[in-house]
């Protein structure tokens, strides 16, 4: 398949505390040389634990944040270090859902404004009309057309959600960054919008990359999935194969936690309780980063940083997998 995204060597390190008035700067290494690929019309789940560095990468694609190295191609094109002129025309086909619906949306402005506003800043006029427009992608994400005149504190958060979701698809992308588009809604709304997202993710033959903590909200949307720890992807596979089979220690620990559904699996999943905190960004361990916390660590894991390999049909960075 035609890959729509290739990410090489990605690295986002922010500048932390001064020791001193002379004295050094601490780097925080939030992304630290990831790579993988999205195909066109593909949905990859990015998935971790808080601080892992997963709505940094999120942002650094969508270019809201300039990388420090590595390289980022969007449908061909090397997006790494354009300006915000630059990229102008390239955010048509790229663009980003994000976490807080609240946040997100300009309380001075309608509805009707919020989601034109990608035809404003692309100078862009749709057939029919900007209005005509708006009110059938408000139709599109499930809310009344009738609410153009609407503002953000009139709905609820769901519906908010939907507001920006309608505001994401105005120019008709081919890539879309989900960043934790579920995580501040009610469980009973979840459902509904990653619905919605898997619904038009067909209709428009859209790809998506969809960022989250949770793997069983992962689990219904991605087709592939990238598990990421501070700053690094550990391991790449098919839905199906990963949580069938996970081959890297954390994420074998990870999907451990998940609730069990079937009440006749319940017990049946042995809970690996992980030792220990998530080590500071500004200090990470020597080799691979995850070797603090886990199990199977030996000497070479201090020492060696594992590379991201092709086990069957997995890509995984550990020296011992899991078999």
């Amino acid at each position: 398949m035609t890959s729509i995204l290739k990410v090489e060597g990605l690295t986002k390190h922010f500048p932390g505390n001064k020791h001193s008035l002379l004295g050094k700067r601490d780097v925080v290494q939030a992304v630290d040389g990831i790579s993988f690929e999205v195909a066109k019309g593909e949905a990859i789940g990015l998935v971790g634990e808080s601080g892992c560095g997963k709505s940094t990468t999120g942002r650094l694609i969508t270019r809201l944040l300039e990388p420090t190295s590595g390289k980022i191609e969007f449908n061909g094109i090397d997006i790494s270090h354009l300006s915000n002129s630059q990229m102008r025309p390239i955010r048509e086909d790229l663009q980003i859902i994000f976490q807080d619906p609240y946040a997100s949306l300009n309380p001075r402005h309608t509805v009707g404004t919020i989601v034109a506003s990608p035809f404003r800043i692309g100078g862009v006029t749709p057939e029919g009309g900007v209005k005509k427009r708006v009110q059938e992608l408000l139709e599109i994400v499930g809310l009344n057309p009738e609410h153009y005149n609407r503002y953000p504190h009139e709905f609820s958060g769901g519906q908010r959600q939907r507001i920006g979701i309608a505001r994401a698809l105005a120019l008709r992308p081919k890539l879309i960054v989900a960043d934790e588009p579920v995580s501040a809604l009610d469980v009973s709304i979840q459902a509904q919008v990653i619905n919605l997202l898997k619904d038009l993710q067909k209709q428009f033959d859209i790809a998506f990359i969809f960022i989250a903590h949770d793997l069983a909200v992962v689990r219904h949307f991605a087709q592939r999935v990238a598990v990421m720890y501070l700053g690094n992807i550990v391991e790449i596979a098919d839905r199906d194969t990963l949580y069938s089979n996970p081959k890297h220690p954390y994420t074998k620990a990870l999907l451990s936690a998940v609730p069990e559904v079937d009440p006749d699996a319940i017990g049946s999943r042995e809970r690996i309780r992980l030792t220990g905190d998530v080590p500071n960004p500004i200090n990470p361990p020597s080799g691979c980063r995850f070797r603090t916390r886990c199990w199977k660590a030996q000497d070479i894991c201090a020492t060696n940083p594992p590379e991201l390999l092709h086990i069957g049909s997995s890509q995984v960075a550990c020296h011992f997998p899991e078999q």
